[in-house]
């Protein structure tokens, strides 16, 4: 197994009403994206990573991977428009040598090493995983603001990242969807397209996704949590 994380890095942010892109954000003032790329650095199992940049920061990306002092080769490539976009163009950087591909947020620099480890080993074993969490509270479908039903949530989960895949099947998933111009909310999307059985690997509520300015003052506690508990 050989194991290359893409870090999806070029959203442009627009939630969280800030002048610069959320991933570069700063908590203690450490950029929310080098805060991710530790996680994998950190995992034994991940060999390499990528990160897709926004094109207006890829210079000031490349500048902080390298003076954060990762042991592990990290390569900044320009990202797309949409995620999809930016995974893709990550994908044309990998070698020969990837057999699985761990596509994460880089806005969701909380995710356990453990989580990681159990999604990769996951995904080598039944092909593609995704980290998920289960809901706890009751789901309506709407239709124009009124209530049209109420969903079974003990069928639903909140998908979260990584989420991971042989690479032969993420390379069809992505093809599958260029030719029939498809878009997708994630890269578990993309495969199930394909009839390909997702596995859920049970996540963390604290893996959450900074996307709104609330979001920092808990991303803040949890990032003094982790260090405390070290």
């Amino acid at each position: 197994m050989n194991v290359t994380a893409i870090i999806a890095a070029a959203g442009a942010g627009r939630r969280m009403k800030a002048d610069r892109p959320k991933q570069l954000l700063t908590l203690d003032n450490t950029p929310i994206l080098i805060y991710t790329i530790r996680k994998f650095d950190a995992c034994r199992i991940v060999d390499r990573i990528l990160v897709a940049a926004p094109q207006e920061s890829v210079d000031e990306v490349r500048k902080l991977v390298a003076g954060a002092g990762f042991s592990k080769p990290v390569t900044v490539v320009q990202g797309g428009a949409r995620r999809q976009d930016s995974v893709a163009i990550a994908m044309q950087h990998i070698g020969p040598e990837t057999t699985i591909v761990a596509v994460h947020d880089a806005v969701r620099p909380f995710v356990k090493v453990e989580e990681i480890e159990a999604t990769i080993l996951e995904a080598d074993k039944s092909g593609a995983s995704v980290l998920a969490i289960p809901i706890v509270d009751t789901v309506k479908q709407i239709r124009k603001d009124v209530i049209d039903s109420t969903l079974t949530r003990e069928h639903l989960v909140l998908a979260q990242t990584p989420q991971v895949f042989r690479i032969e099947l993420l390379r069809d998933a992505f093809e599958r969807a260029r030719k029939d111009d498809y878009y997708g909310t994630d890269e578990s999307s993309l495969v199930e397209r394909l009839g390909h059985p997702v596995a859920v690997v049970r996540g963390s509520e604290r893996n959450i996704k900074i996307t709104r300015p609330d979001d920092l003052a808990l991303a803040g506690f949890f990032l003094r949590e982790e260090r405390a508990a070290k």
